[in-house]
């Protein structure tokens, strides 16, 4: 659990803060999968989680291990294929069934790379049935998405487009697998998603990338380790930067926006969110974060060795702090240089 978090649920601002979490291509393969046992954990029981995949085996051994747990959020995994249109499509079962996908491996340009097609090469193909994320957000009776996570190998700009309403109603921010060589044939590249997210009103945030060697190769450079073919793209909502008459931008999305930066590891973007919504809201005790704002800056002791009051955003939210939080203002050592 993340400080920022954990402090803003000691002092009851996530108390009416309800969290919903949609995970297409939910397979669930690492710990780290397991969403509320980690990063989200501080929304638990104000916490629902929808995950889709097209492996129904798979969804029904997820909800079977929930179900065992007893768990005390709401999360299920629904067996649906989604893409952009409702209809009939071929998935293209690899080796590792992990790296199936909706487009025919690139087996020729796979072998080019080490331990690649071992993994993703052609086992046999299966004919099924899609459907769009907006129309299983209405059949599946889903409220509004606030976080968006899609893990479905190079059709991830499919499901995106099959998702128009849904993220016009509210996504706060999206998690996307991309891919920026084509390891499977005639995909979508990093490119095409970011200009499609950018137009929905997204802002790229960060790229966490995978490389991979040469097969050919007996060497590789510790600097760059191969070519970067895939990775994770966080994008969120600029809130801020919206006009205030945007329906998006209302306290309780700054706040839930926070919350989700924080979560994903953004803590600076989380407080400059907290900031705005302290100083233009922060009459209403609910948005009023400066306690919680200064009591997680306290716990970095660099930080309160140079003073906390020495920093703009503690200055500008200082009428705002209250109790036993204000003797962080004064403990000050020498001004931030």
């Amino acid at each position: 659990m993340s400080l920022l978090l954990s402090i803003l649920k000691k002092n009851n601002h996530l108390n009416d803060v309800h969290l919903t979490i949609v995970s297409v291509g939910s397979r669930k393969l690492n710990p780290e999968d397991d969403f509320a046992s980690n990063i989200w954990s501080p929304f638990i029981p104000n916490l629902s989680i929808y995950g889709f995949d097209a492996d129904a085996d798979a969804c029904h051994a997820a909800n079977t291990e929930l179900e065992a747990r007893g768990i005390n959020w709401q999360e299920r995994h629904i067996p649906l294929a989604l893409s952009k249109d409702v209809g009939e499509a071929t998935l293209y079962v690899t080796k590792a069934p992990f790296c199936s996908s909706l487009y025919p491996p690139n087996e020729p340009y796979l072998a080019r790379f080490a331990n690649l097609l071992e993994l993703m090469s052609q086992d046999f193909t299966l004919t099924f049935n899609t459907t769009t994320l907006d129309q299983a957000c209405q059949a599946e009776a889903i409220p509004a998405v606030d976080f968006l996570q899609i893990d479905v190998q190079g059709a991830d700009l499919h499901v995106l487009e099959g998702a128009t309403l849904t993220v016009a109603n509210g996504v706060l921010a999206v998690q996307t697998e991309v891919e920026f060589a084509p390891l499977y044939v005639g995909q979508p590249l990093f490119a095409d998603l970011d200009h499609y997210l950018r137009a929905q009103g997204f802002t790229l945030f960060e790229l966490a990338t995978t490389h991979q060697p040469r097969a050919r190769s007996p060497i590789s450079s510790a600097a760059n380790s191969g070519q970067v073919l895939w990775g994770d793209a966080f994008y969120f909502r600029d809130l801020l930067a919206e006009s205030d008459d945007s329906p998006l931008k209302t306290p309780a999305n700054l706040l839930k926006l926070a919350c989700i930066a924080d979560a994903l590891d953004f803590p600076d973007y989380a407080l400059e969110l907290l900031e705005y919504l302290t100083l233009h809201y922060g009459n209403d005790s609910t948005y009023n974060v400066a306690n919680s704002i200064v009591e997680t800056l306290a716990q970095v002791p660099a930080l309160v060795e140079h003073g906390l009051n020495n920093f703009p955003i503690v200055m500008s939210i200082q009428d705002y702090v209250s109790g036993n939080v204000r003797h962080y203002l004064t403990e000050t050592s020498s001004p931030v240089e």
